[in-house]
């Protein structure tokens, strides 16, 4: 809960993602989470491709989600508008500073990715699932399946390929660098790249209405 600047109201609740995570499940989850609860409006990260509401690609979690308009179902169910983006898209909103061409990833059960020029967004670009290396995507290069299955140095090593990569290809003036797995980083990164808070990713949700 924020209030209009951004600023949590409370403590912030957290629930597990639901096995398998069906719209229905994650819905109902949602819901529990809002009972009780007084608010004008409702902003959602979602991770995968989202246009106007209507989920497109949903790698993460099930693929019922394709097709599925979250928005429309979502605010009708807990009586309130409802915006919906990509979840790296909410990051970006929240940690850029609107000068140049910047960049965010986002570390976690994928990878997430936001590109932004003068503070406007770019594309839904979902350029984790693009070849890395060795045939492989970024995601399965970096995610956090790999990061269990390689443990923390060679993971460490690709990310810093992968940001070299990523720095030659978008020419990006800063890279913002989020997600629950930062913490894992322990290379030198270059001057232009930052380390972000998760919290920023609220904030975008604030942003998505303005």
């Amino acid at each position: 809960m924020l209030d209009a600047q951004g600023v949590p109201l409370g403590d912030r609740d957290r629930v597990k993602t639901p096995e398998p995570a069906t719209p229905e499940a994650v819905l109902t989850v949602i819901e529990q989470l809002a009972a009780g609860h007084e608010f004008d409006r409702v902003s959602v990260g979602f991770p995968g491709v989202v246009r106007q509401g209507v989920i497109y690609t949903a790698v993460n979690l099930h693929s019922d989600w394709e097709g599925f308009d979250l928005a429309k179902v979502l605010g009708a169910s807990l009586d309130r508008p409802v915006r919906v983006a990509n979840d790296a898209d909410l990051q970006g909103m929240g940690a850029v500073s609107g000068k140049g061409v910047e960049m965010v990833i986002t570390l976690g059960t994928g990878f997430g990715t936001a590109l932004f020029t003068e503070g406007r967004l770019v594309a839904n670009l979902e350029f984790g699932h693009q070849r890395f290396r060795k045939g492989e995507t970024y995601e399965e290069q970096l995610g956090r399946a790999a990061l269990k299955r390689i443990g923390p140095k060679t993971w460490n090593a690709r990310l810093f390929k992968a940001i070299d990569a990523l720095s030659r290809g978008f020419n990006y003036d800063r890279l913002y660098i989020g997600g629950g797995e930062v913490k894992q980083i322990e290379v030198e990164l270059p001057d232009n790249v930052v380390i972000v808070s998760n919290v920023l990713g609220l904030v975008g949700g604030i942003k998505l209405w303005q």
